[in-house]
C-alpha cells in the first residue's frame, strides 16, 4: 500500500497516542539505540480525567558529550550505574514521580545529546523546558568551559522564566577519578553563584547528591508555579487552573482542557 509521510511534530507537544520518534536521515545506516528507553509523555488532561500526580514538570539535562549526563538520568530514575552506556542519539527521556511538600510530582527529564551535530535538534527541545540542568565532568576541564557556551544556548532558546541548576559530575570520592579531579568544587560554586543557579557536585557512580540536585530544581520550578498561581488570583494545585478560579472565568466555568505544569 502507498506510504504516506508522517508530518514533524513541534518537539514540546509529545501526543498520547504517539510514540517518540527520532530524527532519522534517510537511508541512514541502523544506529545503537540509547539505554534510556522512551516512553509515552503524558497527554493533556481532559475535564474529569484522573492522574496520579498534582504537577508535571519537564527538565533538561544539557551538556557536554561524556560528562555523565544520561548516567545521572538513570541513576536518577532507576537507582541503577553502568559504565557501559552508549552515547545518546538526538534525545531521550525517563519519567519519575516523587512527592514535594505534599504533592506528588511527575517528573519528565529529557537527556540531549552533547555532540555538536545534534544542536539542531536538542535545541528545539529548549523551548517546552521548565527547569534546565548544565552538566559538566569535574575531571575535564573543557567541559567546564562550555559551560557559558551552554548558557547562551539557554539564552537564545529557552523560557526567559527557565530554572537553571549547574552539576559537577564524575566527582567521586575513590576510585581512578580522584586522582584526575580538573575543576576545584569551588570554581563550580562561583560559576553557579554569577549565574544565580543552585550547584551540586554529584557521582552517579556512588549515588552522590543525583536526588539532592533533581528534587532541588523541582522544588524550585513547584514555588514558582505557586507563586504564579497566587499572584493571578488562582487557586494553585500543581500548576493547573481550577475551573472557575482566578479573574474573568466565572463560578463553575466548564473547562475542555487543562494543561499540568505548562509543560509540553
Amino acid at each position: 500500500r502507498e506510504e504516506r509521510p508522517i508530518a514533524a511534530a513541534d518537539p514540546t507537544e509529545v501526543h498520547a497516542d504517539a510514540p517518540l520518534s527520532r530524527p532519522a536521515a534517510a537511508a541512514a545506516p541502523q544506529l545503537p539505540r540509547s539505554p534510556l528507553a522512551p516512553r509515552r509523555a503524558m497527554p493533556m488532561v481532559e475535564e474529569g480525567d484522573s492522574r496520579d500526580f498534582d504537577f508535571l514538570i519537564k527538565l533538561l539535562l544539557i551538556g557536554d558529550s561524556g560528562v555523565g549526563k544520561s548516567c545521572l538520568l538513570i541513576r536518577f530514575a532507576d537507582d541503577s550505574f553502568n559504565t557501559s552506556f552508549i552515547t545518546t542519539i538526538g534525545i531521550d527521556f525517563k519519567v519519575r514521580t516523587v512527592s514535594l511538600d505534599g504533592r506528588r510530582v511527575k517528573l519528565q527529564i529529557w537527556d540531549t545529546a552533547g555532540q555538536e551535530r545534534f544542536k539542531t535538534i536538542t535545541t528545539a527541545y529548549y523551548r517546552g523546558a521548565m527547569g534546565i540542568l548544565l552538566v559538566y565532568d569535574v575531571t575535564q576541564e573543557r567541559t567546564f568551559g562550555s559551560i557559558d557556551n551552554w548558557l547562551k544556548a539557554i539564552e537564545q532558546h529557552a523560557s526567559a522564566s527557565v530554572n537553571k541548576l549547574l552539576i559537577g559530575n564524575k566527582a567521586d570520592t575513590a576510585g581512578p577519578l580522584v586522582e584526575k579531579r580538573a575543576v576545584e568544587r569551588q570554581r563550580g560554586q562561583a560559576l553557579a553563584d554569577k549565574h544565580k543557579m543552585s550547584f551540586f557536585e554529584t557521582s552517579a557512580k556512588e549515588s552522590s547528591n543525583v536526588d539532592q540536585a533533581f528534587l532541588s530544581i523541582a522544588r524550585d520550578i513547584k514555588a514558582r508555579l505557586d507563586a504564579a498561581d497566587v499572584s493571578a488570583g488562582g487557586v494553585g494545585v500543581g500548576g493547573m487552573r481550577l475551573p472557575g478560579s482566578g479573574g474573568g472565568g466565572g463560578g463553575g466555568g466548564s473547562r475542555s482542557r487543562l494543561k499540568v505544569g505548562g509543560c509540553c
